[in-house]
């Protein structure tokens, strides 16, 4: 995962644990957090293809015309 995604799912957890207030107000915004911290643990990276110095035969003979 990005550095980027890691740091911002923390500060939304740190956010969550910060809005323990029994009000309406305080609960609505913990339960938007704790749904975006769910959506955000969804997300699957996608996979990279891997490195390699192979090309398939079709492709170099797609390359010579």
């Amino acid at each position: 995962m990005p550095p980027t995604y890691l740091l911002a799912r923390d500060h939304l957890q740190r956010a969550a644990t910060i809005l323990q207030g029994a009000d309406q107000r305080s609960r609505q915004l913990r339960h938007i957090i704790e749904r975006t911290i769910g959506l955000m643990d969804e997300v699957r990276p996608e996979p990279s293809e891997p490195a390699s110095n192979v090309i398939e035969l079709n492709d170099y003979r797609h390359l010579q015309q």
